[in-house]
């Protein structure tokens, strides 16, 4: 027994002593900032980096995206960090599943891939918001990207959570993680280097003592750097322009990086898809390689922003747009993961400018897709038939208000019939659909100014139904600070405010509890739908949503994000990792043709299809 004890604590201490031996392989690397280049183990590095973000992709593929990510070239993976899915309401976190970034930057490890972390608290990204949680605008006098005292404190209590799951993964650690961006694009928003140093120190006391930088366009770089921080350039991609810009910030000195270099571009309703050749890009790519200038592409691959997280631009010039749940971007790896022409043009120029005896990995065989078989409905319920306990107000009240973040609500109110006036919604945010005494009469849409309609009232008491869609709070610009969703003011007819409202949340956080019936009347107000469908193998594939109106689609319970005839997307992308062998459960939101029975499917996406707008 002796022997045995002594073997065992010997073999305990090999254990230990080699596990001692990783741990000190694994923090071995260094990583630092010359005078041109950047320094891995003091060794000049060329960081090229493309930009995915985790929550845009299913978890079950993030290893296949980064698996691609080699296979054109890049050795990095750049991505934000998104605050309100990690603290969605106050003091309340939420680090797993598709929002475990940890796990999403260990796998880039265990695949090779070096990782830029850019957890600021404003991403901007085409995502709501720009990051921010809804609820943020309930802290009285809070304001965003400022000194504001309850604004730091909600800031610190973030950063802080963040850093508890990331700092041990920074390359001075033993991780993967290269560097941490302090801020997002600030100097496009103000100019204030005090706020930058606040905003330095935090991400020092959240554990980020690393390497850390700010990023900006070029005509605000200087309003955005942070002295003694790496400054970083968006946009631009004249290696001589670059290295002028960084020296005059940096006492003459690099490393040079682009931080956002942009393949394409991303979309909103109504507009054209956004698409770039390839060879306008292929020269300026491999110029920048050759200069030996590091690159973060935005994007590499843009996934989907599914649930209610697309944002959308709003500046006073120019009208509200949200924008839509494709976000394809035309980036190198399309929606569902698949090299594209961009992609093996990319590929060839990184190729040509490694050292010598380097090869790339082979890339993966596209994912297979499918058609699956049309779908029946079985099942329906009217939205009206779900209203339940209402909260009651003299005057309408907002999302923030009624703390709801995302989704519709409903307003409903009575008034005296037996006339003939305009119904006004002041600063409606965003679509609504107009009823009386329970039909549809119109509709309001914030994209096209529309605040105002034209009603010819029954006699007697008639009820009023609005019914309210949040499309997407600001995320860039000037009115991020107005971003209050809802019917943000008032509603009058024929010039008297209405008032006395019931108000009813519908958020849709998940739909699977809701109960429905063989059968809802069809009588064009909003509906939800169920049906099933068997499948016998997986694949990728594209709801058709041509013969719909407008709506949302969950799958198994996951949310696809939103569909509006208007385009220019009419599918809805559906990955396999979402689906099974067996029976699969979809639900259909649709706002403005409940009459639709059936819905098919596509092998292929379509991303550039607009339809004109009634009137």
């Amino acid at each position: 027994m002796k022997l045995l004890n002594n073997i065992i604590l010997v073999s305990t201490m090999v254990l230990v002593l080699l596990g001692k031996a990783e741990e000190t392989k694994a923090q071995k690397h260094t990583f630092a900032l010359g005078d041109s280049t950047f320094l891995l183990d003091n060794k000049p590095f060329q960081i090229i980096s493309g930009e995915i973000h985790y929550p845009r992709v299913p978890r079950e593929a993030w290893r296949q995206r980064m698996q691609m990510a080699k296979a054109m070239g890049l050795n990095t993976i750049g991505t934000y960090v998104f605050w309100n899915l990690h603290e969605p309401e106050k003091n309340k976190f939420d680090f797993s599943g598709n929002n475990d970034i940890a796990e999403f930057v260990r796998i880039a490890k265990e695949e090779g891939l070096w990782v830029i972390l850019r957890p600021s608290p404003y991403v901007c990204a085409e995502w709501e918001f720009g990051g921010y949680p809804y609820w943020l605008q309930n802290e009285k006098g809070l304001v965003v990207r400022s000194k504001e005292s309850q604004y730091l404190k909600e800031y610190e209590t973030y950063i802080k959570a963040v850093g508890k799951q990331l700092a041990p993964l920074q390359i001075n650690h033993g991780g993967n993680i290269l560097m941490v961006q302090v801020e997002n694009e600030y100097g496009s928003y103000s100019n204030d280097k005090e706020y930058l140093a606040i905003n330095k120190k935090m991400f020092i006391d959240a554990g980020f003592d690393g390497l850390l930088y700010t990023c900006d366009p070029e005509k605000d770089l200087s309003d955005g750097h942070l002295p003694g921080l790496l400054p970083a350039i968006n946009g631009q991609d004249d290696p001589a322009i670059v290295k002028s810009k960084i020296k005059a910030l940096n006492a003459g000195k690099g490393p040079f990086f682009i931080a956002e270099w942009y393949p394409a571009w991303f979309d909103w309703w109504v507009t054209p898809h956004h698409t770039v050749p390839a060879d306008k890009y292929t020269a300026k790519l491999d110029a920048v390689l050759k200069a030996g200038m590091s690159i973060n592409m935005y994007m590499f691959h843009g996934g989907s922003t599914r649930d209610f997280m697309n944002g959308a631009n709003d500046k006073d010039t120019t009208p509200y747009e949200p924008q839509i749940s494709s976000y394809d971007y035309d980036a190198p790896l399309d929606e569902a993961g698949n090299a594209t022409d961009k992609f093996m043009q990319f590929r060839a120029v990184i190729q040509r400018n490694l050292a010598a005896g380097q090869t790339l990995p082979e890339v993966p065989a596209a994912k297979p897709s499918m058609v699956i078989p049309e779908i029946q409905f079985q099942a329906a319920v009217r939205l009206a038939d779900l209203l339940s306990a209402p909260t009651k107000h003299e005057k309408p009240l907002t999302f923030e208000d009624l703390n709801q973040a995302y989704g519709f609500v409903w307003y409903r109110s009575t008034l005296q019939g037996g006339k003939t006036g305009v119904l006004k919604i002041k600063a409606l945010r965003d679509y609504a659909i107009i009823m009386v005494n329970g039909k549809r009469v119109g509709t309001l849409d914030r994209r096209n100014a529309q605040d105002s309609l034209s009603l010819t009232l029954p006699a007697g008491k008639v009820t009023l139904d609005i019914l309210v869609e949040n499309l997407g709070r600001v995320n860039f610009g000037p009115n991020l600070l107005k971003n209050k969703k809802g019917i943000t003011e008032y509603v009058s007819f024929a010039g008297t405010e209405i008032q006395n409202w019931d108000m009813f949340k519908f958020p849709f956080t998940e739909v699977q509890s809701l109960k429905f019936k063989s059968a809802a009347q069809a009588d064009g107000t909003p509906v939800l739908k169920k049906g099933n469908f068997n499948l016998n193998q997986v694949a990728d594939t594209y709801l058709d949503m041509r013969k719909w109106g407008k709506g949302m689609v969950w799958v198994n319970g996951k949310n696809l994000g939103r569909y509006w005839e208007i385009g220019p997307q009419q599918t809805l992308y559906l990955p396999a990792e979402w689906l099974k062998r067996g029976k699969n459960e979809i639900v259909v939101l649709e706002l403005n043709k409940p009459e639709q029975k059936t819905l098919s499917s596509l092998a292929k996406p379509i991303l550039d299809s607009i339809k004109n707008e009634e009137k």
